[in-house]
């Protein structure tokens, strides 16, 4: 079935999404592009270690109500 409705397709329109040449065995994958690994910006790395500080006072005030 097609997204469009049939009274707003086209004569020559086909019903169907995706071509044979687009699915199946012949199909040629889908390879995304590999993500490239970038240098740590100092933000990036204050952000962290503030998470990593909050924890760390976290467990030890959860440890020391006990």
């Amino acid at each position: 079935m097609s997204a469009v409705p049939e009274e707003d397709r086209d004569e020559g329109e086909s019903q169907w999404r995706f071509g044979l040449d687009e699915v199946g065995e012949d199909a040629e994958p889908d390879v995304p592009e590999p993500i490239e690994p970038e240098t740590p910006s100092a933000e990036n790395a204050a952000f962290v270690i503030l998470g990593v500080a909050l924890s760390l006072l976290i467990f030890y005030a959860a440890l020391a109500g006990l």
